[in-house]
């Protein structure tokens, strides 16, 4: 028996190409049992995304791909998506901005977030776009099979890159008390139709140490979850990081994000 699955991407604006580059790539390297169909479409309309079992939300510009999805009639469903369903989402740079359910360095009104991750992010935490940066990254996650030897590391790109300020408690309802800190702006409250999705908590899934500022040395950054800045997290089905896997010739993240996608599907 084959089963399909469809995964889409927000082609509203950023690098949506480059994610489905690698998507097709990484695709080629799942696991052949089950068999799984893969179709990967762009995503522009509530049209598109109902035929998704899964989402990547990619860099760009955070501001600019709230408003489009505004303008599109796309960002209630997006929040329906993400908070309601629990569907798998993986967002990128502006991506976890958007999904996160507090985001800082925001005028009121200057931001609408989908949510779904229980986190407070800082926007463009690193500085400009000239102050970019890569980094060796290792990614522990990426070992599937609990090998002793570690994976080797993965070049993660910054561009204007957040971080993850602040592992938030998981409640009921809007994230008030981030609400009332100033410019500060929240996602909206959505019931899930999945409460064990939505409750489960934060993980942390790569740390840069002091700060990042070595990094731009090539320094080697060790997984510690007692120094440095928060770059990719995930609580549920929801995953995001800071950089831009997309942006590399590695598909390796977009594999193992795959098989988390598969695993979702086959447990509904």
């Amino acid at each position: 028996m084959t089963t399909k699955i469809t995964v889409g991407v927000l082609a509203l604006q950023g690098a949506f190409h480059e994610h489905l580059v690698l998507l097709h790539q990484a695709s080629t390297q799942i696991a052949s049992t089950p068999i799984v169909k893969w179709a990967f479409i762009e995503v522009r309309t509530p049209e598109h995304l109902a035929q998704c079992d899964g989402l990547i939300i990619p860099g760009g510009e955070s501001t600019t791909v709230s408003l489009v999805a505004t303008r599109s009639n796309l960002l209630e469903p997006l929040r329906d998506y993400v908070k309601v369903q629990r569907k798998s989402t993986w967002g990128t740079c502006a991506g976890l901005i958007l999904l996160a359910e507090s985001a800082n360095r925001t005028k009121k009104g200057g931001q609408d977030l989908i949510g779904g991750l229980d986190v407070r992010v800082n926007r463009n935490y690193f500085g400009r776009q000239t102050e970019s940066f890569e980094a060796a990254l290792n990614l522990p996650f990426l070992n599937a099979d609990n090998e002793p030897i570690e994976p080797k590391t993965f070049n993660g790109i910054f561009i204007r890159a957040p971080v993850v300020e602040k592992i938030l408690p998981t409640v009921r309802g809007e994230q008030t008390e981030e609400g009332a800190r100033d410019e500060t702006v929240i996602a909206p409250a959505r019931e899930s139709l999945i409460e064990q999705l939505a409750h489960k908590p934060v993980e942390i899934m790569a740390i840069l140490p002091v700060h990042g500022r070595a990094l731009t040395e090539k320094t080697v950054a060790k997984l510690d979850d007692e120094a440095g800045d928060i770059v990719a997290v995930r609580q549920g089905n929801i995953f995001g990081t800071s950089f831009h896997p997309e942006l590399t010739q590695d598909p390796r993240i977009h594999t193992w994000w795959l098989e988390q996608v598969k695993k979702a599907v086959l447990e509904e």
